[in-house]
C-alpha cells in the first residue's frame, strides 16, 4: 500500500537520504518514508530528525520498489513527501 501512496504523489516526492534531511530542516516535508534494506547507519538519522520534529515516518520492504515507486530506475533508501 505505501508503494501506491509514492507513486501518486511523484511529482512531490524529495528522494534520497541527503536531499530529504535538508528538506526537513526547511520545513517542507509532510511524511517520510524508509526502506527497510536500506544501510541503517543512513537511514537512522532521517528517523531520528523525523521524530524530533514530529514528522511520521513509514516502514517499506524495498529500497528497490521505492525507488520504482518514484519513477526512477535505481534503488531509493528514504522518500520525503513535500507539504
Amino acid at each position: 500500500m505505501s508503494y501506491e501512496k509514492v507513486s501518486k504523489v511523484k511529482n512531490q516526492t524529495i528522494i534520497g537520504v541527503k536531499q530529504t534531511m535538508k528538506a526537513m530542516k526547511h520545513g517542507q516535508v509532510n511524511k517520510v518514508f524508509v526502506a527497510e534494506d536500506a544501510d541503517r547507519s543512513l537511514t537512522q538519522k532521517v528517523e531520528e530528525l523525523a521524530e524530533t520534529l514530529g514528522i511520521p515516518v513509514e516502514r517499506v520492504d524495498s529500497k528497490k520498489k521505492l525507488g520504482a515507486a518514484c519513477g526512477i530506475s535505481v534503488s531509493a533508501s528514504t522518500v520525503a513527501i513535500k507539504k
